[in-house]
């Protein structure tokens, strides 16, 4: 329960009175009441879902049109397919919380390189009026909330 003080100079002062226990927890109760949470960080799914968003943005920005996101197909996922002309794109999407887990850009090793290709061909076996397009394979990362795309990048 907040108690106005008698106003004096400046701003008022307010004072906190009431329980100095959680009735809940039994802890002691934190300055200000226990009704205030502290905001969870981000997990990875926000992380990169905004990473993901991000990279739309950028392509979309570019010219291109955005044929499918987080498509599953053949057992593997395409983060970002975009089309401009007789170009298909497909982007793999990496971010990370703080730099201190390491350059996004290096976990996409060997192994991913050929889920990629194999979801790509599957995806565009599939989608016979883009068969014909000449494809790429960027890289998106997104470290301390820049984005940076590498085109081209297998």
């Amino acid at each position: 329960m907040f108690v106005p003080r008698p106003r004096t100079q400046g701003a008022p002062v307010i004072a906190i009175t009431g329980a100095t226990e959680d009735p809940v927890s039994g802890r002691a109760a934190r300055p200000g009441g226990s009704d205030h949470i502290a905001p969870n960080p981000p997990n990875t799914r926000a992380i990169g879902n905004r990473a993901e968003r991000r990279a739309v943005w950028h392509y979309r920005l570019r010219g291109f049109r955005i044929l499918a996101t987080n498509v599953w197909i053949a057992g593997y996922e395409l983060d970002v397919v975009a089309r401009r002309g007789g170009l298909v794109v497909f982007c793999e999407v990496k971010a990370k919380s703080s730099a201190d887990l390491g350059d996004p850009l290096e976990m996409v090793g060997r192994e991913k390189v050929r889920r990629l290709r194999i979801a790509a061909e599957a995806w565009l076996a599939s989608n016979s009026q883009v068969s014909s397009c000449e494809a790429r394979f960027d890289v998106a990362t997104e470290r301390a909330g820049k984005l940076t795309v590498v085109a081209d990048a297998f």
